[in-house]
């Protein structure tokens, strides 16, 4: 009868260790899943950012020459300014 008892209690306290690590196992999955769901979504929008800037970046190359147009725009008024010094005006 006493071994009974005991591998009773032995099964006992394995199925308790087997549903706690159940128990475990799907609050982490629990927790993770969302977590990575989340990531996924970060994902696709950094992709779609990243495209926007390098569109941005193409559609603004031009400006690079843009204080070369500044310094021969600022030639061209000194110029004016000059001529209208000796014209008088």
């Amino acid at each position: 009868m006493e071994t009974a008892a005991a591998a009773s209690g032995s099964i006992t306290g394995w199925v308790i260790g087997y549903v706690i690590a159940i128990v475990v196992v799907l609050v982490v999955v629990a927790l993770v899943v969302p977590i990575l769901v989340l990531a996924h979504r970060i994902g696709k929008q950094a992709k779609a950012i990243d495209d926007s800037l390098h569109e941005s970046v193409r559609n603004t190359a031009a400006l690079a020459g843009l204080r070369t147009t500044i310094d021969h725009a600022e030639v061209i008024v000194a110029g004016l300014e000059r001529g209208r010094t000796k014209l008088g005006g």
